[in-house]
């Protein structure tokens, strides 16, 4: 006989873990299946830090944002940790949308302001600049790693139960439930029946609902950022701490392969930088783990280039997949008993208890999700 839930939630990273907190909370009786360990390098959650970063102009964008930094407060006090360093966000480049996001944002009433180059390099020594620099105070970097371990603890508090190494091979709607089958690593099988499930399974999300949700085309890609260590002749002693985390829009990033940069301070790792949505097109179960040589020489020539105050030659790799709809936004819709969550990869992390929210909402009937993230109707 199959076991019984009100929901189960599939996938146990950024999206998935959020989900079953917000429908524990509500007095659901959650089932919670990953196919790796808890913290696993396998997809797109694992890692010590994200960008805190509301530099958009899209309003549902920052809706989002305004909801999740309330919600992230909430996940901090109910488990006692600490999950946000607001040390500031600096965006500079094309300016285009730095001047839009500084509209946008103003408009909201955030506390931003647009500083010249020349001052923003006397803020932050270790930094170049190009162009007017929006700064937003109200932002800054995610504790990624023990945000995920607070989901998790907060999630069980609340009575759902998270099974890891469970490996899900179908989804089935079957009238009024939802029953799911998953293969666990000692090779017994599971089955599940549920009134609803969330899938939030990242680079696996298309194959997993090939026959619940017509997705709209996701692109699977391995990106690779790299820690970087600070130059103390640059940056004094104990001033990295406030080093802000940033972005940089390169005008004819959508053109080129370079793409836009970001990054952020991770403490005892050193400044995380990256290329966003530049890596090569992968299998997630086949993929080679490392940069290629053009794609690391790239990236060392950048920070050469804008970080005085960072050794280009200290690049410690990072591995993660990006999964990635054709216009960037992501997917937040149900079919039926079957709700989905994808396409997060690259700039959702810091959205993850909203989005949580939207989820277990639009599992439950109780809101649909916003028209903006909603797939289009055919």
């Amino acid at each position: 006989m199959p076991e019984t839930f009100d929901r189960v939630v599939i996938g146990g990273g950024a999206i998935g873990l959020p989900s079953a907190w917000q429908l524990a909370r509500r007095g659901e009786r959650v089932l919670l299946l990953e196919r790796f360990a808890p913290g696993h390098a396998r997809g797109a959650s694992h890692g010590a830090t994200r960008n805190m970063n509301n530099a958009y102009e899209e309003p549902h964008y920052l809706d989002l944002y305004d909801e999740a930094l309330g919600l992230w407060r909430e996940l901090e006090a109910s488990s006692g940790q600490r999950l946000l360093t607001l040390c500031g966000l600096v965006t500079h480049g094309d300016p285009g949308p730095v001047g839009r996001a500084h509209a946008a944002l103003q408009r909201r009433g955030a506390a931003v302001e647009l500083i010249e180059a020349g001052e923003a390099e006397r803020r932050w020594p270790g930094m170049r600049f190009d162009g007017g620099v929006l700064v937003n105070r109200d932002a800054g970097r995610v504790h990624a790693a023990a945000a995920l371990r607070a989901f998790a603890s907060e999630a069980v508090r609340e009575g759902a139960e998270l099974r890891y190494g469970h490996r899900v091979v179908s989804i089935e709607q079957r009238g009024d439930r939802v029953a799911v089958t998953a293969v666990a690593d000692s090779g017994d099988e599971l089955r599940v029946e549920a009134l609803g499930a969330v899938v939030a399974a990242g680079a696996w999300s298309r194959q997993l609902l090939a026959d619940s949700i017509a997705l709209p085309p996701l692109t699977v890609t391995e990106e690779h950022p790299a820690h970087f260590s600070v130059l103390p002749r640059v940056v004094e002693p104990g001033a990295e701490k406030a080093w802000p985390s940033f972005n940089h829009f390169l005008a004819g990033a959508a053109e080129s392969r370079r793409g836009n940069v970001y990054g952020m301070l991770t403490p005892g790792e050193g400044v995380k930088v990256g290329f966003h949505m530049t890596g090569d097109v992968v299998d997630p179960d086949a993929r080679p783990f490392r940069a290629s040589d053009a794609a690391r020489a790239e990236l060392r020539a950048y920070v050469a280039e804008w970080f005085p105050g960072l050794d280009p030659d200290s690049a410690e790799e990072i591995s993660c997949t990006y999964t990635s709809t054709a216009s960037g936004r992501f997917v937040l819709d149900s079919a039926g008993l079957v709700t989905a969550g994808a396409g997060f990869s690259g700039h959702g992390f810091k959205f993850a208890p909203a989005i949580g929210r939207v989820l277990a909402d639009a599992s439950l009937g109780i809101a649909s999700p916003p028209e903006a993230f909603r797939i289009p109707a055919h």
